[in-house]
């Protein structure tokens, strides 16, 4: 996979292998299977934080704010209580079309969803950022892992991630994994 090898190269993993995942028991709770990038980006990096800005959810993280689950059941909640009064984006008009979100971005409220739509195979889900604060939704045809190293690296086209934009390039970004950003377990 090209692109886990581009972001390996640009942002270290961890020195520990982060904890195996049960994929299966993930896909079964949630009810879909799941983009390969997307499994091998957390089996690279676990949960936690990229550049201080994209915190990666993980199915199964002893931090609430980075599991998968937990984030899903949250989202779902607050979405459907935003629809009522808001009019959903053009790619969840489509009928059995919903959102799953992978990652946030901190300290906005804005989170990346995967677009899931009825007979489109995971791998060909694209991304949704959703502002968080107000009624905006960015669309990007293009999988997680894709779009991660598009922000990473400045190459998005997105209105969003600016501060990363303007920062003066880096040779290395950072990964810091949630134990060590976020301290002792939520759970």
């Amino acid at each position: 996979m090209i692109a886990l090898d581009t972001l390996v190269r640009l942002c270290r993993p961890p020195a520990d292998p982060p904890p195996a995942v049960g994929w299966a028991r993930a896909e079964s709770a949630l009810g879909t299977a799941l983009p390969a990038d997307y499994k091998r980006l957390v089996e690279t990096y676990g949960d936690g934080v990229f550049d201080e800005t994209i915190r990666l959810l993980v199915p199964d993280s002893a931090h609430d704010d980075c599991d998968l689950y937990a984030q899903t059941a949250e989202r779902e909640e607050i979405l459907a209580g935003l629809w009522k009064f808001e009019e959903r984006p053009a790619g969840l008009r489509e009928a059995g079309a919903r959102v799953l979100p992978w990652a946030f971005e901190e300290g906005t409220g804005a989170f990346l969803y995967w677009l899931v739509r009825p007979g489109l195979h995971p791998d060909a889900w694209t991304v949704l950022h959703h502002e968080g604060r107000g009624p905006l939704w960015e669309h990007h045809e293009t999988g997680c892992l894709a779009f991660l190293l598009a922000v990473l690296t400045g190459t998005a086209e997105t209105e969003y991630f600016g501060h990363l934009r303007e920062a003066p390039k880096q040779a290395e970004h950072l990964f810091e994994t949630a134990g060590r950003a976020l301290g002792a377990t939520g759970r």
